[in-house]
C-alpha cells in the first residue's frame, strides 16, 4: 500500500469515525451496544468486536497501524456508508439502527 493510499484510508476512516476511543469503549459497556448486530454463535456481535478494535485503532498512531490494521479501517468505513445509505424515517434517537452504527464508533446524531 502506497502512502498516498494510507493516508487516504486514515482520512476517510477518520471521517467515518467520529466518536473518540472514550465515548466508544464507554458506549461498548452498555446492554443497548451488546443488544444489537448480527452474532456468530450467540456471542459477541460483529460490530461490537469492531468497536472494540476501533478503540484500539484510534489509540494507535498512524505511523504504528500495521496492514491489518488499515484493512479494518477500510472495512468500518464501508460499513458507516452502507448502513448510513439506510437510514430509516423519524426520530433514530433510540433505534437499532443508530446503536449498531455507534459500536461501529459512528454516532449518526452528531
Amino acid at each position: 500500500m502506497s502512502d498516498e493510499e494510507r493516508d487516504q484510508t486514515y482520512r476517510e476512516f477518520g471521517d467515518a469515525v467520529n466518536m473518540t476511543a472514550s465515548e466508544l469503549e464507554k458506549w461498548l459497556d452498555t446492554d443497548e451496544s451488546r443488544a444489537v448486530g448480527q452474532k456468530s454463535g450467540g456471542g459477541e456481535s460483529t460490530g461490537h468486536a469492531s468497536g472494540r478494535r476501533i478503540v484500539t485503532l484510534l489509540r494507535t498512531r498512524k505511523a504504528e497501524l500495521s496492514g491489518a490494521d488499515l484493512a479494518h479501517m477500510r472495512k468500518v468505513v464501508g460499513y458507516v456508508h452502507r448502513h448510513l445509505a439506510q437510514r430509516p424515517g423519524g426520530d433514530v434517537t433510540g433505534t437499532p439502527w443508530r446503536y449498531s452504527l455507534m459500536n461501529w464508533g459512528h454516532d449518526p446524531l452528531r
